[in-house]
């Protein structure tokens, strides 16, 4: 492993959001527009609610209007409905995003369905899925669309290569799958069930990541100089770092590539933390950016 060989996702985040930022002034000069960007969040989940001030920090900087919906968490279905319909007719609002999961009680899928596709930043309305599989103009799902970004800034053209995505998620796996073979690689989408999975592995020139399962994809399984895009993060315990105070072990965050291992044969990896997670929010800004232009008929930046 070497520094040269470690993707940062962090530092390219950073210079995601800069450019946003920068696009969104030239929006608002030429166009007199500037991007909204409304999430709603139900219920009091404490990661949910960290995510969601993040995302409203960062919408802020990047000079967009950022509003929230915070509704409790035994809210009906219908008033979430009613919500995201009326976000739908307001002008000002470009992107909706609704955050996940939400409480037993509300169809995720029905919530989903009732956002504008247009509007859909988190790009899982069915009508995106169906744009992006046949390279239509879609709104891509915001991890995913890292990956790619990052794949394209450290490989340059992506044309023929093998890649392989472990992870058959709606939110990741499948999208990451598309963009893909947009690119023109030649891809295997394969799973925790996957018989000859170390062998694909060790054929393909690209490695992505997204079982969730802690430091599933091991060291020896990665062709030397392959890239590894590691979308996984799990908390595991790490006695190694001592106890907490009630006495239980400390735990640490890994992704589902065993990091070290896999570090001294690829080309290129990311690391978890500091290598996928940032991007996630970053594209979320890109997205919204994008939908406010193709809302008003301007053609979005290339970035």
């Amino acid at each position: 492993m070497t520094v040269d060989n470690i993707i940062d996702g962090k530092a390219f985040a950073a210079g995601l959001r800069r450019k946003v930022a920068a696009e969104v002034v030239r929006l608002k000069k030429d166009h007199d527009i500037t991007p909204g960007l409304s999430v709603v969040l139900v219920g009091n989940d404490p990661a949910s609610a960290v995510y969601v001030r993040n995302k409203g920090e960062q919408t802020k900087e990047a000079g967009m209007v950022s509003s929230e919906h915070r509704l409790a968490a035994d809210t009906p279905e219908a008033d979430i409905l009613d919500l995201v319909n009326k976000m739908n007719d307001d002008p000002s609002v470009n992107g909706i995003l609704v955050q996940l999961p939400l409480p037993h009680q509300i169809d995720e899928n029905k919530v989903l369905a009732a956002i504008n596709p247009n509007k859909d930043v988190d790009g899982f309305h069915v009508t995106n899925v169906g744009r992006l599989w046949t390279g239509s103009d879609a709104l891509v799902p915001c991890t995913p669309l890292g990956c790619i970004l990052m794949l394209k800034d450290r490989l340059g053209d992506l044309s023929g290569k093998s890649a392989v995505v472990i992870g058959r998620s709606n939110i990741v796996g499948k999208p990451m799958a598309a963009l893909l073979i947009a690119e023109s690689c030649t891809v295997t989408i394969a799973h925790s069930r996957t018989v000859n999975l170390a062998d694909l592995c060790r054929d393909a020139d690209i490695v992505i990541a997204a079982v969730g399962r802690p430091e599933m994809v091991k060291g020896e399984w990665i062709k030397p100089g392959a890239t590894v895009i590691d979308v996984g993060i799990n908390r595991v315990e790490a006695p190694e770092r001592g106890l907490k105070e009630d006495g239980s072990p400390k735990t640490k965050l890994v992704g589902d590539v065993q990091f070290t291992d896999a570090a001294g044969k690829a080309g290129a990896i990311t690391p978890v933390p500091g290598g996928v997670g940032p991007m996630t929010i970053a594209c979320l800004l890109r997205n919204t950016l994008v939908a406010a232009c193709r809302q008003n008929g301007i053609a979005p930046p290339p970035i």
